[in-house]
């Protein structure tokens, strides 16, 4: 009998595509926000809050996802290429993400 895909592995790849694409969007929200609002967003407005928000909580479903896929690669007898990929996209999406705050960060 030929092996099933691990449900976790599967778990960890929806959410790691969703939470990548979300963040992308959420991104360039905020960049054409700021190049459109007139001297930049103000870190005290509610919107400004939110969007940070946003991408924290995204980044927390990222890492779930790299945690999902960890837990279907380690499974036995199931197909290991949902959590193969739940895993390579959940980290370079965390790793860019980190990566493009330590920038912006840097250019303060």
């Amino acid at each position: 009998m030929e092996p099933k895909h691990s449900g976790w592995g599967i778990a960890s790849f929806i959410i790691s595509v969703a939470a990548g694409i979300l963040i992308f969007a959420t991104i360039v929200i905020a960049g054409v926000m700021e190049t459109q609002t007139p001297g930049g967003l103000d870190e005290n407005e509610t919107v400004t809050g939110l969007i940070g928000l946003a991408i924290i909580g995204l980044m927390l479903a990222d890492l779930l996802a790299f945690i999902f896929g960890i837990v279907g690669l380690v499974q036995r007898d199931t197909k290991k290429v949902f959590a193969i990929l739940g895993i390579i996209f959940s980290g370079i999406t965390l790793l860019g993400t980190l990566g493009l705050m330590v920038l912006g960060i840097s250019m303060e």
